[in-house]
């Protein structure tokens, strides 16, 4: 499949989930972090588990890892059993943590070749594994200096590397972009396609809109511990045909919505502090119509902004809220 259209048809499966869930319990109660979960990842892809902060991506994602047992449900990970063989599903994947593993005193390249010994190579195969990773992320320059020294964006890098010494058939990357400045995160990007398009399934975690939807192929939304919309980027936003138009107005709101939310040619609209967002079919030649309206009723009109629907009004239609704010 190509990384921007929905399949065909459905591809091997990499990971499915059937009602996983995770309770903790707190002086209030029982809480679900993740509250029955369903999934289906295809092999060879790059999956997104997109929400904001405490929404339960790493949750979910430390789960399938066998990091943190289930409360109910079962998966299947990398074809073993997520409950019954766990120690299968280890062997299988990789995992890169929010925090990353890096030792500061060591060189990268000792860290590789140390994670290869602890995955059973030989001395020799470990030093040839390090050299041949080292060079697939481009950190031969810097694999001899002591990690303290490293970017942000070459340390990120070098987890990705430690994730791969044993060939995992699917890596796990919570947050991989976090705290990286642009340039970095761009460079980061095109690292986990080339795995992608080597044969390596990709499992991550963000609440990166840009993330999302320029690098996965699938993603799943969730908030709140469960699933709001589930596709590709692109199929998502299409199910929100139309424009969106932001009106800003002076004062409350609440006049301008009930003004405009009330024209048949208005098909959705919403208040969001301050302004008024109207799904509309034709931006161009319905604003003119918005804005006469306003000015019908003596209401000011601060700002206006035009645009297509992204991801972020994905989950503004799911949930009432915009996923922008929440992840800030």
């Amino acid at each position: 499949m190509t990384s921007r259209e929905e399949p065909a048809a459905a591809g091997p499966t990499i990971i499915e989930t059937r009602g996983l869930r995770r309770t903790f319990t707190t002086r209030r109660g029982p809480v679900d972090a993740v509250a029955g979960v369903d999934l289906r990842v295809e092999a060879g892809t790059i999956f997104g588990f997109l929400g904001p902060n405490g929404a339960g991506k790493t949750t979910t994602l430390r789960m399938l890892a066998t990091l943190l047992p289930p409360t109910a449900g079962d998966a299947t990970v990398a074809g073993a059993d997520l409950r019954g063989a766990p120690a299968r599903v280890r062997e299988r994947i990789g995992y890169v943590s929010q925090r990353g593993g890096c030792d500061p005193a060591v060189t990268g390249r000792r860290e590789l070749e140390f994670q290869g010994r602890l995955h059973g190579l030989g001395a020799g195969s470990a030093r040839a594994r390090a050299a041949e990773l080292l060079a697939a992320v481009e950190m031969e320059d810097c694999a001899d200096r002591r990690t303290r020294t490293y970017s942000g964006g070459q340390r990120r890098r070098l987890d990705i590397a430690l994730g791969l010494v044993h060939r995992p058939q699917l890596l796990f990357l919570d947050e991989p972009t976090t705290g990286l400045d642009p340039q970095s995160r761009a460079h980061l990007w095109e690292e986990v396609r080339r795995l992608r398009d080597g044969g390596t399934s990709i499992f991550l975690t963000t609440h990166y809109l840009e993330e999302a939807d320029q690098l996965c192929d699938r993603l799943t939304i969730i908030d709140h511990g469960r699933i709001v919309a589930e596709g590709t980027p692109s199929r998502l936003k299409q199910e929100i045909a139309g424009d969106i138009v932001t009106l800003g107005v002076e004062g409350d709101p609440a006049r301008a919505l009930a003004l405009l939310g009330s024209q048949p040619f208005v098909r959705e609209a919403a208040a969001l502090e301050g302004s008024v967002r109207c799904l509309v079919d034709h931006g161009e030649t319905t604003t003119p119509r918005l804005l006469r309206l306003l000015d019908g009723a003596g209401i000011e009109l601060l700002s206006l902004s035009l645009t297509r629907p992204s991801l972020d009004d994905v989950f503004l239609r799911q949930t009432g809220r915009r996923l922008r704010e929440e992840a800030a």
